[in-house]
Formats: structure tokens, C-alpha cells, sequence
């Protein structure tokens, strides 16, 4: 059975960040995650998880200025420095917060550099991570991210993490595979979780077209939830979707399809 996590960025969020950790505990949740901690204290978080009995599987590494429109720095060849400092943050935070894994966005292309630049500087980013991360005992996700959404974003495709995944050797790195990000540039879900299944850390799910809540799109999230137990995913599978109406009418569709939180 799917263990679902609770995307506290995109859930709740009618409340102040700190107030929906308590709200999606009261909604039966035992885990979640969230874009970015960094607004806050770690020491803050961490009363909250414990206080609410809650469990920090994820969080992504600093990726610039969001508000402005940056999604990530790991393949920008100009702000090396910047995204390794990042990690050492990041790290801080993970350890305070126990949490087991970490994902890293690539960002969008720079203007001035060729995609060998790009994918050299994301190359060495992701081995320096991975490496800092090992001696901590953490695992980092690679996420690919539709370019309809992101126009320049540097990963698209499943097939570009793996193939960045396999050069970069090293036994702690996986992908963040987030269904709707798939379907929407690639398609073909149940073949690519098959194909790909062994390298895949962490899920994340929202329906097309619109992003909200599974049954509302195109998805057969029914079919797929059977699939992925049957290829033996043991992770948590991440609710990042726009609720509609709101979260907790949105929710209707776990008891719907048969599961619990």
C-alpha cells in the first residue's frame, strides 16, 4: 500500500507554514515534505515534527532566488561556489531535522554557456554533493522538471537523470520521479517506473492537466498506485499538488481509491 507524504509548500496552505504541520497531522498524515525549510529555524521545524509526530522525508537544496524565478543553480556555471555553499546548509538542516534524503534541481540554462558547460558543471555539482552527503549517511534525488512549466529548464526527461545518475558513479544518487513532471514531457509512466524502477528514490504526484489532486486529470492513478507497490517501491510517495478546492476536500480521493494516510 502507497505511503503518502504531505507537500506542506503546496498543502494547507491557507495556513502560515508552521501552523500546517499540526493540520496535516490532524489530517492523518505521518510524514511530509516541502520545497524549502529555510524561512525558518531548523530548531523551529523540528519542535513541530515532534511535537505533531510528523517525519521530514525531503526537502531540495537552496536553488537561488525562487520568488524571482530561479528553479535551481546545480548546472550554472557561474554560481558554483554558491550552490556548494548551499549544500553545507542544507546539510545542517537535514541533520537537525533527521532527514534521510535531499533533492537537487539543475535550474535553467544560463545565457553565454553551451549545454557541455551546463552538463559538466551539473556533473561535478552532483559528485560533490553526493560525496558530501555519503559520509552523513544521506541519499540526493535528481529531479527533471517539464519544460512547458519551466521553459529552460536543464533536465526534461527521466532518461537525462539516469543517464547523469550513471556518470556520475556514485551509489547514493537517485531520481525524484515526479509523475506529473512526466507526463506532461514524456508520457509512457508505467513503462519508464519499470524501466528505471531500481534508480528511483523518491515519487511525487500530481494529476494533469492543472496539477491539483489525483482524479481530476488524465492519470489513472488507481492503475499506477498498483503498479508501483508491485515493482516493490517502499519510499513515500509525495502529495505536490495544487488542492482544489482545498486540501482537505482534495483528500477525498485516498479513501476513494482504498487507502489510508
Amino acid at each position: 500500500m502507497p505511503k503518502f507524504a504531505a507537500n506542506l509548500t503546496m498543502l494547507f496552505s491557507n495556513l502560515p507554514f508552521l501552523e500546517r504541520f499540526a493540520a496535516a497531522r490532524l489530517a492523518g498524515f505521518t510524514a511530509v515534505e516541502c520545497l524549502f525549510p529555510y524561512d525558518y529555524p531548523a530548531e523551529q521545524i523540528k519542535e513541530q515534527l515532534s511535537t505533531n509526530g510528523l517525519k521530514q522525508v525531503l526537502f531540495n537544496l537552496p536553488c537561488g532566488n525562487w520568488g524571482a524565478g530561479e528553479r535551481g543553480l546545480a548546472a550554472s556555471p557561474d554560481r558554483v561556489e554558491e550552490f556548494r555553499a548551499g549544500v553545507s546548509k542544507a546539510m545542517a538542516y537535514a541533520q537537525v531535522l533527521g532527514v534521510p534524503r535531499l533533492n537537487c534541481l539543475a535550474g535553467k540554462r544560463v545565457s553565454g554557456y553551451s549545454d557541455e558547460e551546463h552538463r559538466n558543471t551539473l556533473v561535478s555539482n552532483v559528485r560533490f554533493v553526493s560525496e558530501a552527503l555519503q559520509g552523513a549517511k544521506l541519499t540526493l534525488t535528481v529531479e527533471a522538471i517539464n519544460h512547458f512549466d519551466i521553459p529552460g529548464f536543464f533536465l526534461n526527461r527521466t532518461e537525462q537523470v539516469a543517464q547523469l545518475i550513471e556518470e556520475v558513479n556514485m551509489p547514493n544518487v537517485f531520481i525524484q520521479y515526479d509523475v506529473y513532471h512526466a507526463q506532461r514531457e514524456e508520457g509512457e509512466l508505467t513503462a519508464t517506473l519499470r524501466k528505471y524502477q531500481k534508480m528511483i528514490g523518491h515519487i511525487q504526484i500530481a494529476d494533469n492537466p492543472g496539477r491539483h489532486q489525483p482524479g481530476t486529470g488524465e492519470i489513472n492513478y488507481p492503475f499506477l498506485f498498483e503498479e508501483i507497490d508491485r515493482l516493490g517501491y517502499g519510499g513515500f510517495i509525495g502529495l505536490e499538488y495544487v488542492p482544489e478546492p482545498d486540501t482537505m476536500t482534495s483528500l477525498a480521493w485516498v479513501k476513494r481509491y482504498g487507502y489510508q494516510l
